[in-house]
């Protein structure tokens, strides 16, 4: 294993696939001679030059729209939009379009456009370039939707997008970019490297809560866990790494060992992919369920720019903690 950093792990993906399929190309703005606002793309520009690795104007909309019509050409671009607020600006160009054209063609035609964007709050960046918008593409059918937490699951999820014939989403959370830690080697075996779509992982074993929790919110999760265990209480953390496909087997089984369900998530709680989980959990092992299922969530509000009110509005290690401690009590 080689110690890395999340953002290094993204790059390096993109080199490899790049290097490894003439068909793969990276599009966007600035990702180019800039390397990209947040340096996810740095250095390849260098490397491939300006026909693989593209800078377009800004405009989200034609962004999509060119890496939709690549893809059906035969190429397997690899779209960044900045910041994965501005997903909202091109939404009909990837929930009526690029989700659906596989499906509309009867399958004659594949779609491998992996669209990567800069998620979540933490930073200081305020309302409208803070959010956590994976919820938005959850009841959109023809999409995947991948949230790595570690620089090894950005490394091998993103392989594992730009390599399906499927539009695959990949949100990269802004304050996790820094964040290192062990990833494959550059000579391991593709075994060892890919990270399989729908296949969740259980981060810490426990046996008295389940906690189901996604990128920065399972760094803090584990945190939690870590305090709670000094006062006797043992806590299972599930990431489940793709929201679609969504591994609810490894959920279902966890809750199952311990008869309590938590969803940690950095979003309002309505319409989340914890509300979802929730949900799915409640209907295929009500009877392992010792006590109601709860969401740890931000507020229904959006997210504040003030730094003091950035951090009340995000789940914290201690408010969480304080929720698992309130749950282990009853």
């Amino acid at each position: 294993m080689t110690e890395l950093t999340y953002r290094e792990s993204v790059i390096r993906a993109l080199g490899e696939e790049l290097e490894r399929d003439d068909r793969v190309l990276v599009l966007g703005e600035d990702v180019g001679a800039a390397g990209g606002v947040f340096q996810a793309t740095a250095g390849l520009f260098d490397r491939f030059g300006p026909r693989r690795v593209r800078d377009t104007p800004i405009s989200e909309q034609a962004i999509v729209g060119c890496a939709l019509g690549a893809s059906v050409t035969g190429l397997r671009p690899v779209a960044e939009i900045m910041f994965a607020d501005f997903a909202g600006v091109c939404f009909d160009q990837i929930a009526n379009q690029l989700a659906k054209y596989r499906y509309m063609t009867g399958g004659q035609t594949a779609v491998p456009v992996t669209i990567r964007m800069a998620n979540g709050g933490g930073v200081g960046f305020a309302a409208q370039h803070s959010q956590a918008v994976e919820n938005w593409f959850l009841n959109v059918p023809g999409l995947k939707i991948c949230v790595p937490g570690t620089p090894a699951d950005a490394y091998g999820l993103l392989k594992s997008a730009i390599r399906d014939d499927n539009p695959v989403l990949v949100f990269e959370h802004k304050q996790l970019y820094p964040s290192r830690g062990p990833v494959p080697d550059d000579d391991a075996p593709d075994d060892d490297a890919l990270v399989e779509l729908g296949h969740a992982e259980v981060v810490r074993e426990g046996s008295d809560i389940t906690v189901v929790a996604t990128q920065l919110m399972r760094h803090r999760s584990v945190a939690a866990a870590e305090l709670l265990a000094a006062e006797g209480i043992d806590v299972e953390i599930v990431d489940p790494r793709t929201l679609v496909p969504l591994d609810l087997e490894t959920i279902v089984g966890s809750v199952a060992k311990t008869g309590r369900l938590v969803c940690v998530q950095e979003c309002p709680p309505g319409g989340s992919w914890g509300a979802t989980v929730v949900a799915a959990v409640v209907e295929q092992a009500w009877e392992s369920l010792d006590l109601r299922p709860r969401l740890v969530s931000g507020d229904e509000t959006p997210i504040p720019y003030a730094g003091s009110l950035e951090d009340a509005w995000l789940p914290s290690v201690e408010r969480i903690a304080a929720e698992l401690r309130e749950i282990a009590a009853e």
